[in-house]
């Protein structure tokens, strides 16, 4: 199911030759010129022409926010899933200016969401359970999540996507996010337990005190079993997407902490598919380091962002085709000995 192969690296000579060899001093662009390099070893072609970005928000309630920790009640889920279908929303302004495409699913949002055509109903449940007393959900869940993940990448790749950006809404989802980065990592549950969307002093003090008590449930450090004791249905459906992308061969393009959470344990499940994702930006959020500490990952942006949907991601979009365009659009400046 999750049988995801290393990448050919044999190619990496000839494809730095041909990155060195563009009309440009040699190393001139920096990062880009790596990025460049990846894109080219995962979509296996020397000038990989990409087609389209698709942005996909994955939403979902968690039953932990009955222990209060979120400064925000769950019916923010759904009116946050209504503002990105209506393009009022961060993400609705950040995928227009990139140019891509913006999908919403339904993984598990306790309200009832009214029909668009920009939103994939693949409810699982109306929301986990609180995983402060028991496991968020059950292990079928979990797998259905994953499933349903994997094939809606299969189905925007056979839709022409070439970058997935995937990112999420939910409400307590920084709650769940912490456990699973807690555990997988593995780094100290008060270092990676940050404010969330804006709670206060006393708030924050609740939140570790919930979350401790969550951790003490269970010492599992297995994946899959830390994401259905942990996880959101929105984060286990990203996992699901990230994983399907990276077998398909696609660039994966990891948000912040949330989405660093699911690619965490994407890596986790299947490690070869750490090399299909460029990570967008350096969230705010004080887990976000130690995902990217525990995937030795080196993110584009640092902004200072921490509001999820998606964001980052979408901003990281023109930076993916910019560095493909080193091989698909530089003319090429053959070099001589010592040049």
């Amino acid at each position: 199911m999750f049988d995801i192969p290393s990448l050919d690296l044999s190619r990496e000579p000839a494809l730095r030759d041909l990155i060195d060899d563009k009309a440009k001093p040699v190393g001139s662009l920096g990062r880009l010129e790596a990025l460049a390099l990846q894109i080219a070893l995962i979509r296996g072609e020397e000038r990989p022409a990409l087609g389209k970005a698709r942005s996909v928000i994955f939403a979902g309630d968690h039953g932990i926010t009955a222990e209060g920790v979120s400064s925000h009640p769950p019916e923010v889920t759904a009116a946050m899933v209504g503002n990105f279908l209506a393009g009022g929303a961060t993400i609705s302004a950040f995928t227009r200016i990139a140019g891509a495409q913006l999908r919403v699913v339904d993984a598990g949002v306790a309200s009832p969401l009214p029909a668009h055509p920009d939103l994939t109903d693949a409810k699982i449940a109306p929301g986990t359970r609180n995983s402060a007393l028991e496991p968020a959900m059950t292990g079928a869940q979990r797998d259905a999540a994953l499933d349903r993940g994997m094939a809606l990448a299969r189905e925007a790749v056979a839709e022409g996507v070439d970058i997935l950006a995937p990112g999420e809404m939910g409400i307590g989802n920084t709650a769940a996010a912490s456990l699973i980065v807690h555990r997988l990592a593995p780094a100290p549950l008060d270092a990676v337990v940050g404010r969330g969307a804006g709670l206060d002093d006393p708030g924050l003090t609740r939140k570790r005190a919930v979350l401790a008590r969550a951790a003490a449930r269970t010492d599992t450090t297995d994946p899959l079993a830390v994401l259905a004791e942990f996880g959101g249905f929105e984060i286990a459906m990203m996992t699901g997407f990230m994983l399907g992308g990276a077998a398909e061969n696609r660039i994966v393009i990891v948000d912040g902490f949330i989405a660093g959470a699911a690619a965490l344990v994407a890596c986790r499940i299947a490690p070869p598919a750490r090399e299909r994702m460029v990570f967008a930006h350096r969230s705010a959020e004080p887990g976000a380091k130690a995902i990217l500490d525990a995937l030795e990952a080196a993110p584009l942006l640092d902004l200072g962002l921490r509001l999820g949907e998606g964001s980052g991601a979408a901003l990281a979009i023109p930076m993916v085709r910019a560095a493909a365009a080193i091989l698909t659009d530089l003319a090429d400046y053959p070099r001589g000995p010592g040049q």
